[in-house]
């Protein structure tokens, strides 16, 4: 499980490299190809009937043209993250991440994009690899 442990911290450390990066090529080796992101209309929206689907399943061209779109229209102002915890099923073939992010990025009229709270990123195991097949966007549990 150790070994596990391990490439889970490491996607999760190579996410955040995409984001401090703005890679988007290494941001799109993340995701599972069934992937999908609800993601709540504010950080205190805990309950799913208030959440959203901007993009649907996985698509990568979709998917990459958007976050190209997000790296190129503003500016990374920090990108804090600290990994809380990881479960991993037993069979060692599905993999959950606890995270809290402080992500802000500023658009060219300097409004801000504020993502602050907590995220649980779901990871299946696909051959050799990890991919992220669920997110919930950030929460704020405080």
């Amino acid at each position: 499980m150790e070994d596990i442990r391990k490439q889970i911290e490491e996607i999760v450390n190579r996410e955040t490299r995409a984001w401090d990066t703005r890679d988007v090529d290494l941001l799109i080796t993340i995701f599972h190809p069934d992937m999908v992101w609800p993601w709540p209309r504010t950080p205190q929206s805990h309950d799913p009937i208030a959440w959203v689907l901007e993009w649907g399943r996985y698509d990568y061209e979709r998917w990459r043209t958007g976050w190209q779109k997000l790296f190129d229209t503003h500016r990374l102002a920090h990108n804090k993250r600290e990994l809380k915890k990881i479960e991993i099923s037993k069979e060692g073939d599905g993999a959950f991440a606890v995270v809290d992010i402080d992500t802000l990025w500023i658009d060219r009229d300097g409004n801000n994009n504020h993502w602050q709270g907590r995220t649980c990123k779901v990871y299946s195991k696909i051959g050799d690899e990890w991919k992220m097949i669920m997110q919930t966007g950030v929460l704020d549990y405080s």
